[in-house]
């Protein structure tokens, strides 16, 4: 912590309270306490940008904070020179008569957050297209693709595909030519949770002709 000679009282107040968040946070949160009388830097604990006890605070007027904040602003962004982006909570702290005896400010670097959610951004969907040569004879591996790329546009496990539904997958895979392999019936059967009779059940009727009149 980094304070001023002489302990000032209201330094031994909160001390304790600063010391905890900056130990739970640290060391990402710098804790500041500020005199808002003469507008300078009480104590600090994991200074972020160099800042030290004595120096000015520039907070502002206090006055013209929004009262309905009771006392407590943020969270709100605070950028520094060198472009990392923080995470600001300001705290009024007030004495018995009820005037501002202190204010308390929380900093928390959000570098390690960012860096955090674009690495887990980074592993959770492909960046290019899936490189269809390479799967090109890998019909079994299509089977899979088909009916997980329907299952994901409709929003329905498998197990509560409608015959609709599983008509509709049986035209995409014909349409890619599966079921010219040998023994894919059993492998498609399995996809879609279903019996072997019920996959050349649908199948029957996705290659009958329509009987409807035509327009």
């Amino acid at each position: 912590m980094e304070m001023t000679e002489e302990p000032d009282p209201r330094v031994r107040t909160w001390s304790a309270v600063c010391q905890a968040v900056a130990r739970l946070l640290g060391p990402y949160a710098e804790v500041v306490l500020h005199d808002p009388r003469t507008d300078s830097v009480l104590a600090i604990w994991n200074p972020v940008d160099g800042r030290k006890a004595g120096d000015a605070s520039m907070l502002g007027e206090l006055d013209a904070l929004e009262p309905a904040a009771q006392d407590v602003f943020g969270p709100y962004e605070k950028i520094l020179a060198d472009g990392r982006r923080l995470s600001s909570v300001s705290a009024v702290l007030r004495g018995a008569d009820g005037d501002a005896s202190a204010v308390l400010c929380v900093n928390l670097d959000r570098t390690p957050l960012e860096r955090a959610a674009a690495l887990l951004s980074s592993f959770g969907a492909p960046v290019v297209e899936r490189p269809e040569p390479l799967f090109e004879q890998d019909w079994a591996e299509r089977v899979q693709h088909v009916v997980g790329t329907y299952v994901r546009e409709c929003g329905r496990p498998v197990e509560r595909l409608t015959r609709q539904d599983r008509l509709t997958v049986l035209g995409r895979l014909d349409e890619a030519k599966v079921f010219g392999v040998r023994r894919a019936v059993p492998v498609v059967a399995g996809a879609l949770r279903v019996s072997r009779s019920t996959v050349y059940d649908l199948l029957a009727e996705h290659r009958a002709p329509s009987t409807k009149d035509p327009a």
